[in-house]
């Protein structure tokens, strides 16, 4: 009995056994892994993105700062010609006796 259960035909049947056991887990686990690498590297991929968008929306703060000048100094502007214009069309109404009509409205 003793030399039947050592015989190595008998190890290779039990490794054989073993192997047909365990290697569809291992299939399904070596699977798993894998997929969840591809997430793991389209996270990390998402990330990188988004880091990348902030650092370029933090650059641009002293472009929309400039902007922002420049809108508010070409409001100004706009306002100082409105004024301009009403004026002008305020005192070509006196002298000529006309009514005074706002541009642009009929």
């Amino acid at each position: 009995m003793y030399i039947l259960a050592n015989e190595p035909s008998v190890a290779l049947f039990r490794l054989q056994e073993h192997v047909r056991k365990s290697l569809p887990e291992l299939v399904e686990h070596k699977v798993d892994m894998q997929s969840r690498e591809q997430q793991g590297q389209g996270l990390i991929y998402d990330v990188d993105y988004a880091i990348g968008a902030v650092n370029n929306i933090s650059r641009s703060a002293a472009t929309f700062s400039n902007v922002e000048g420049l809108l508010r100094k070409a409001v100004a502007i706009k306002q100082q010609l409105n004024k301009a214009s009403s004026r002008t069309l305020a005192d070509t109404a006196c002298n000529t006796g006309a009514t005074l009509r706002p541009t642009g409205t009929f």
